[in-house]
């Protein structure tokens, strides 16, 4: 079983900037992609980056391509999302998950664990 905790949320102003994180637990997450997601009140979870196996491929949504970074350390089992030039349109819970596979997918179905998510809310 693995256990994903997500930190480093809170509020900050539009413009600003916030990192991520989540540390694993359980087992290594080396050898599989990881992917961070967000859901905003009233809305479906959407894919915001997710990173593959070896931390050398990301994949973006179009919505946070050039502001948000993924990053992984397997050393520490921790993935982080370094989250730049922060939009109100940005606020939204954030989840990080541990896919079936070593690359990365946007589809919700490939990640077997998810973490409890952590708030970001972004002011105007």
């Amino acid at each position: 079983q693995v256990q994903l905790v997500e930190s480093g949320g809170g509020m900050v102003q539009a413009g600003g900037s916030l990192r991520l994180s989540c540390a694993a637990s359980g087992r290594t997450t080396s050898g599989l992609s990881m992917g961070w997601f967000r859901q905003a009140p009233g809305r479906e979870r959407e894919f915001v980056a997710g990173i593959n196996w070896n931390g050398y491929s990301a994949d973006y949504a179009d919505s946070v391509e050039g502001r948000f970074t993924v990053s992984r350390d397997h050393a520490k089992n921790t993935v982080y999302l370094q989250m730049n030039s922060l939009k109100p349109e940005d606020t939204a819970v954030y989840y990080c998950a541990l896919s079936k596979i070593q690359d990365t997918r946007s589809d919700r179905g490939f990640y077997d664990y998810w973490g409890q998510g952590t708030q970001v809310t972004v002011s105007s």
